[in-house]
């Protein structure tokens, strides 16, 4: 219910397994499959037409429309469009770290109140700051939720965060990433349309090395962070592979590094008590959104040049979260419908 009314709406990711479930027995009631465990490895083309799918364990699935809905971490996919010369573009992104407060502690700025009243939900925050003319800004701000590892390939460390439907942690975290543009990218320019990935792989693998090579996170106390100061101890947190004092200059790159210090500070002067070393800094935060963008009809949503492909959702650059990848798969599938009827 209280999605319904509610201006900020919030399930819960401990809810999103059973909707998932509930979509996908959806799916299969209206005569659709779902394939675990099966793994696309290759497109079948006819010319500049798509004509199916073939998948690791040999399978080969054949249509004359395919909608490509992968995540935004889907590098083997973007590996296989660019080795089978189907048009992919680099898209700028942003990158940072996630922070971690106290949940009293937001809610007293944010509140302006000593504790939170019985009636009050934990506190949430957005902010954005310009800074040497690249925005810094908050990302998934999670109230009284979790900084879990999302690394998707071995040998590196990747941070994100979640909250369950009741926000009942006593933590508060946030991703706070700097706005990047092409020309951060052109150290990876080798790899065309594929030099962000690149990049992110650059930094997460240092944050691997940094944690010690395995999931624990490299950190510091957020006003040493600010200092450029290695923290001496680390508070609690609540990434469960734990965290390591590093001086995280050496895991992010300058640029992104000196406007975050500058970011910090400027947050606390529009919500005081924000830069504090009660909180800590977590590195990275990589994955806001896609590293690539395909190409696509903005009428027909096809594929640019490969009729019959639907490049859709996040993995696409079309989208930046849940809602905003369901919108435009519905967007997608109705196009298709369109044209089929």
């Amino acid at each position: 219910k209280e999605i319904m009314v509610d201006a900020h709406p919030h399930i819960g990711t401990n809810k999103l397994p059973k909707i998932v479930a509930n979509i996908r027995e959806t799916i299969k009631e209206h005569g659709g499959e779902i394939h675990f465990n099966t793994r696309v490895t290759d497109l079948i083309l006819d010319g500049d037409s798509v004509k199916g799918a073939k998948t690791l364990n040999g399978e080969t699935y054949r249509a004359n429309k395919v909608i490509l809905a992968t995540g935004h971490s889907a590098r083997d996919i973007f590996e296989l469009l660019l080795q089978k010369g189907i048009e992919i573009e680099l898209k700028p992104l942003a990158v940072g770290v996630r922070v971690e407060h106290p949940q009293a502690l937001i809610d007293s700025i944010q509140y302006s109140c000593d504790v939170r009243g019985p009636y009050l939900p934990p506190s949430p925050y957005n902010i954005v700051k310009q800074v040497r003319d690249r925005g810094v800004y908050s990302f998934c701000m999670c109230p009284g939720g979790v900084i879990a590892p999302c690394a998707t390939s071995p040998g590196e460390v990747v941070t994100n965060g979640w909250s369950s439907s009741r926000r009942a942690r006593s933590t508060a975290n946030s991703g706070i990433v700097v706005e990047l543009n092409d020309e951060d990218f052109k150290p990876f320019k080798e790899f065309g349309p594929l030099a962000a990935v690149e990049f992110q792989k650059s930094i997460e693998q240092r944050a691997w090395i940094a944690g010690g090579k395995k999931q624990t996170a490299p950190a510091q106390r957020l006003d040493d962070f600010t200092k450029g100061k290695l923290s001496n101890d680390l508070p609690d947190t609540s990434y469960a592979p734990g965290i390591r004092s590093v001086e995280l200059n050496e895991v992010l790159p300058d640029f992104i590094y000196r406007r975050l210090q500058d970011g910090f500070k400027a947050f606390d002067r529009s919500m005081k008590g924000y830069l504090t070393n009660e909180a800590v800094v977590l590195a990275p935060e990589t994955r806001t959104s896609s590293p690539v963008r395909i190409p696509r009809d903005r009428s027909t949503f096809e594929h640019i040049r490969i009729k019959g492909l639907y490049p859709c959702g996040e993995g696409a650059g079309y989208a930046g979260g849940i809602i905003s990848a369901a919108i435009d798969g519905e967007k997608v599938a109705t196009a298709i419908t369109i044209l089929n009827s």
